[in-house]
């Protein structure tokens, strides 16, 4: 079981902040997997990735040691780590952050702890696909003027499946 929610809050170290993650993650027994929000296109995006990288598992085809590395190569539209942690992962003075937790048991109180043990406010907003650029993502203006605004999350949908097809 997983959830997927958003957060705000200002990064003010990347190294710092993961290894807060891992060790909330090791300490409640769940995985965890962050994104830079900015680069989320909708729910839909996190979902697709998440479903890519169990059956890649199901299927041993995956191309990392664990479930939340393989989310992130989905989620990048990568095949490499070294190319998808510098486009999706946590940087410094990021504010926007995308969470997947996976675990069988998921609670709001977990979530709301970890919010607190991170210094961070809860806000699903910033999964919206509104506002955000398609460039940012690594799709070229003739790519993009080939879909309505309207289609765009399905543009990055497509890039997610195409992992399969590149890996």
């Amino acid at each position: 079981m997983y959830k997927i929610f958003g957060a705000i809050g200002l990064i003010k170290d990347s190294d710092v902040f993961l290894k807060k993650i891992n060790e909330f993650s090791n300490i409640n027994n769940l995985k965890i997997q962050v994104f830079d929000a900015n680069l989320i296109f909708g729910k839909n995006h996190i979902v697709t990735s998440i479903n890519h990288a169990l059956r890649s598992i199901e299927n041993n085809k995956h191309t990392t040691n664990s479930i939340e590395m393989e989310i992130m190569l989905y989620a990048s539209g990568e095949r490499q780590l070294k190319l998808a942690i510098p486009k999706m992962g946590i940087k410094k003075n990021t504010k926007n952050i995308a969470f997947i937790l996976i675990s069988d048991n998921i609670t709001n109180d977990i979530i709301k702890k970890l919010l607190k043990f991170l210094s961070l406010e809860r806000c699903d907003r910033v999964l919206s696909i509104k506002g955000k650029k398609l460039e940012k993502f690594g799709i070229n203006k003739k790519e993009i003027k080939t879909v309505s605004s309207v289609n765009y999350e399905k543009l990055i949908i497509e890039k997610v499946a195409l992992v399969d097809i590149i890996k």
